[in-house]
């Protein structure tokens, strides 16, 4: 497995494939269509970072971090999503592209990660806990997909315990 920095013109089309299933299949995400792959492109282009797993047979994973909220006072913070292809699961997929994102968020000088989790999903639970997160709150009953109502658990992980002081502007490295 190599993990790298995504491209937009060359990765778009593969990252759009990977996402389509969770769109279509599963509540993990509540876009109700997929993105073709110039919206996939453009939100690569926007995205703090955008990191890829790979092997000989091409993309089959990518997770990126992207603005957390447009206020100003929010620029410190991004929020941070994994998508991998169904026959990569447990494989170590999502902890390898979290760290490599993570060291880039962290140099690109954010502090904050948070991650929504449709609940239940423990899969997405096991990894972000496993990667540092913790809970921070829920929202009840926040998104209808799929006919039904579903719960959004909100993770959150400091990526500089113990600092202080002011932040230097953070700027995009991977996007």
């Amino acid at each position: 497995m190599n993990i790298r920095n995504a491209d937009p013109q060359r990765d778009a089309s593969a990252c759009a494939a990977i996402y389509a299933p969770h769109v279509e299949r599963s509540v993990a995400s509540f876009e109700e269509r997929p993105p073709s792959a110039s919206e996939i492109s453009a939100r690569m282009r926007g995205a703090f970072a955008w990191v890829l797993a790979e092997d000989e047979r091409g993309p089959f994973g990518y997770a990126y971090g992207s603005t957390h909220n447009a206020r100003a006072a929010y620029r410190w913070a991004a929020d941070v999503a994994v998508y991998i292809d169904a026959a990569h699961h447990r494989q170590g997929v999502g902890r390898a592209l979290y760290s490599e994102l993570f060291a880039q968020l962290r140099e690109s000088g954010l502090w904050t990660l948070c991650a929504g989790i449709t609940l239940p999903n423990a899969a997405s639970t096991i990894l972000h806990s496993a990667m540092g997160f913790a809970p921070v709150g829920t929202y009840q009953r926040i998104g209808w997909k799929a006919g039904a109502w579903h719960d959004v658990q909100w993770w959150q992980l400091d990526l500089r315990p113990g600092e202080s002081g002011p932040p230097a502007e953070p700027v995009a490295l991977g996007g």
